[in-house]
C-alpha cells in the first residue's frame, strides 16, 4: 500500500475516533419537574461515573455523560428516578426529567382493628386528624423560642445575679470569665453555621465539583469559616450563593494548599 493511501487511512481513522468521542459523550443539560413545576436542590448522580451535581432554583442542571450511564435522580419525598442515557439524549443534548411522590406501601399485615389498608396515602385521609399537645398547639408562651445551648446557659448564669449589688456579674467581669464565656458562645454559634452549610450538600458534590478530598472537607470548611463574610452569606440561607461563596474559596484552597 502506498504512503498516500496509508495517510488517509490513518486521517479517516482520526477523524471517526474524534467523532465517535463527541457522538458518544458530552454534557447533558436537563430541567427536572413534578406536578408540572420545576424541582430545586434535586441531586443528579451519573453512578457509571462518579459524578453528581444539584439542580439550580429553575429545576436545571447540567452533568457529563456517556452513551449507557445511568443518570439517578434523587430528593426528598419524591420517587428516586433512574435514566440510561441514550444516543438520542446525547443528540439533543437535552433532557426533561418527571419525578413523581413518594409513597411508602408497606408490607402486608392484618390492621382490620383499626380498618386500615397498608397504603399511608389513602390511609391518612381515611384517619381522622388526631389533636397535638405541643407547646405551639396549647398556646404557650415562648413556644417558639429554641433552648439555649451550654455555652449561652453558662454565659447567662455568668452575667446575672441576686441581690441590692450582684456579685457574679462584677467578679466575672473582673476574672475575664465574661469575655471568655462570650468567645465560647460566637464559637459555638459558627461552628452550627458550618455544620448546617456541610450538611446542604454531598460529600461526593464537594470532591466532584470543588476538587475537595473527602479528608479535606473539614479542614476546607475551617477554611471558608473564617472568612468574614461568611456568616452574612450563610445566614441569607440561599443555597445557590453559598454554593458560589463555597467554589470561589475552594479555588485559592486547592491553590495554597498545592492541589491544584
Amino acid at each position: 500500500m502506498c504512503r498516500t493511501s496509508l495517510f488517509l487511512l490513518f486521517f479517516l481513522f482520526s477523524c471517526y475516533t474524534v467523532l465517535s468521542q463527541e457522538y458518544f459523550s458530552g454534557d447533558i443539560q436537563g430541567k427536572v419537574y413534578h406536578k408540572n413545576r420545576s424541582v430545586p436542590d434535586v441531586h443528579v448522580m451519573n453512578i457509571s461515573k462518579d459524578k453528581a451535581t444539584i439542580t439550580n432554583a429553575l429545576g436545571l442542571f447540567s452533568i457529563p455523560a456517556d452513551v449507557g450511564d445511568t443518570l439517578l435522580f434523587t430528593a426528598v419525598q419524591l420517587q428516586r428516578k433512574s435514566i440510561i442515557v441514550s444516543t438520542s439524549i446525547l443528540e439533543s443534548k437535552n433532557i426533561n426529567v418527571y419525578m413523581e411522590d413518594f409513597v411508602n406501601i408497606l408490607d402486608e399485615v392484618v390492621l382490620t382493628p383499626y380498618n386500615l389498608s397498608g397504603e399511608l396515602g389513602r390511609d391518612m385521609q381515611n384517619v381522622g386528624p388526631k389533636q397535638v399537645f405541643v407547646a405551639s398547639t396549647l398556646g404557650l408562651p415562648n413556644a417558639y423560642v429554641s433552648p439555649p445551648t451550654q455555652a449561652e446557659r453558662k454565659l447567662y448564669e455568668a452575667t446575672t445575679g441576686g441581690g441590692i449589688v450582684p456579685l457574679n456579674p462584677i467578679i466575672n467581669a473582673i476574672t475575664g470569665r465574661t469575655k471568655f464565656l462570650k468567645s465560647v458562645r460566637d464559637l459555638e454559634r459558627k461552628y452550627a453555621r458550618t455544620a448546617r452549610v456541610r450538611a446542604f450538600y454531598p460529600d461526593s458534590l464537594y470532591a466532584s465539583e470543588l476538587q475537595i478530598p473527602k479528608s479535606k472537607i473539614p479542614d476546607f470548611m475551617y477554611y471558608c469559616e473564617v472568612d468574614s463574610t461568611f456568616n452574612d452569606i450563610v445566614d441569607t440561607r440561599d443555597k445557590l450563593r453559598i454554593w458560589e461563596f463555597l467554589k470561589i474559596k475552594s479555588k485559592t484552597y486547592r491553590k495554597n494548599n498545592a492541589m491544584e
